[in-house]
């Protein structure tokens, strides 16, 4: 569990299992257009037999909603634990995703090759695995980000993997990739029939038009290149750039945010730019994570920071991202010291859901001024990594297999 912001080590601990957990791939494509054999097709089918213990449970898709160990104020749960039918010892999931053309159509997932599906919406789940990946290579990858988009999917992961289907996830090609990209693939966008963007731990963005064969580089200047540019206008921690970037988010309208590695400053990139901007945090404490209030960069960014501080810019004010110290507001939460890995404001309302270690959940009903405890998953021995809703449905990922929906 993420420990309290009074020790040291626990609070630098923070940063480096979440950078490890979600910053690490080793997918690498290449600066310029490169073209690639085509890739083979592979075929999702139930898991092999190193997954032998729980069959039954992944052929009878067998997933119910069990009440929360603990409850929130009001006296019922507001969060409920999914039993899934994962066979590997206490996986970390990372990433949810549902197919806007079929949204009964979703997957999970995770690393040691947790890999799930449903097709009833998140009702029960099954244990998938890929026909062209050997049983015992397949649990050494790490799936870490996904994205649908009219029935068109993508999938990255470590080592060195993207995955693509154009059947809502019936069959998958493994699509190769060129080892000459800088950094690690950490971010992967479906666009539309063979198009996708990917962005990369060195901040390269790169764009595919016909189904991974050719990629083509968006960001000119690496950004090595600006911080040395730059270092002298006033952006603090960039003598400390470690090259990497991480917590890289998109917006729809193709701007990106992203925290470097280190947490002591973060980056905006808008479409056409030929180069990202960094920016001040504005406190003295690091940066834990960082996201969109709405679907728009411009809408409103949020920051999480080392001891469980939250902050927000101000509302009903678009963001400048021209400006080195963009100005935000601290909310009201008690943390209690657990950092804050993710936040959640939810469209067209007041409300905002926020997650982090040792199994904490806030929520708010006030537009994030204020925040209140949520002990659905008090008792759960996890780290919530991630928080994503789909319409009214919202789900809950983090270490340990532990899936927790609101419905």
């Amino acid at each position: 569990l993420v420990g309290k912001s009074g020790s040291r080590t626990s609070m630098y601990a923070l940063f480096a299992a979440y950078g490890a957990l979600v910053g690490e791939h080793a997918v690498l494509v290449s600066r310029s257009a490169v073209r690639l054999p085509a890739p083979p097709m592979m075929a999702a089918m139930p898991m092999p037999d190193r997954r032998a213990a729980l069959q039954s449970a992944a052929l009878a898709g067998a997933a119910y909603a069990a009440p929360g160990a603990a409850v929130a104020a009001s006296g019922a749960p507001s969060w409920h634990s999914v039993d899934l039918p994962i066979a590997t010892e206490s996986p970390i999931l990372f990433d949810i995703e549902f197919d806007p053309a079929n949204p009964k159509n979703g997957f999970i997932v995770g690393n040691k090759g947790t890999f799930l599906q449903t097709t009833d919406q998140g009702k029960t789940w099954q244990a998938k695995s890929f026909a062209n990946l050997d049983p015992e290579e397949e649990i050494n990858y790490r799936f870490t980000k996904m994205s649908f988009l009219d029935g068109e999917g993508w999938i990255i992961g470590k080592p060195a993997i993207l995955l693509h289907t154009r059947d809502s996830g019936s069959s998958w090609e493994r699509v190769p990739l060129s080892p000459k990209l800088p950094g690690d693939p950490y971010n992967i966008i479906a666009l539309g029939s063979g198009k996708a963007e990917m962005s990369t731990s060195a901040g390269a963005i790169y764009t595919t038009e016909n189904s991974g064969r050719n990629w083509k580089a968006q960001v000119r200047e690496t950004i090595d290149a600006t911080l040395n540019r730059v270092s002298s206008s006033g952006v603090q921690g960039a003598s400390y750039f470690s090259g990497s970037i991480n917590d890289i988010q998109r917006d729809i309208d193709g701007s990106y945010l992203a925290v470097s590695s280190r947490g002591n400053f973060y980056l905006t990139y808008r479409p056409g730019d030929e180069f990202w901007i960094p920016h001040n945090r504005g406190s003295s404490r690091r940066i834990t994570s960082m996201g969109f209030i709405q679907s728009r960069l411009e809408d409103g960014l949020w920051m999480s920071t080392a001891g469980g501080e939250i902050s927000r810019t101000t509302p009903s004010t678009r963001v400048d991202t021209q400006l080195i110290d963009i100005p935000f507001d601290r909310l009201q939460i008690k943390s209690g010291g657990y950092g804050i890995l993710d936040v959640v404001f939810i469209p067209n309302s007041n409300q905002a859901w926020a997650v982090g270690g040792g199994g904490t959940i806030f929520g708010s009903v006030d537009g994030g001024r204020t925040w209140q405890k949520d002990k659905s998953a008090d008792d759960l021995p996890t780290n919530l990594y991630k928080i994503k809703f789909f319409g009214d449905k919202g789900y809950i990922l983090g270490s340990n297999g532990v899936l927790l929906s609101n419905v």
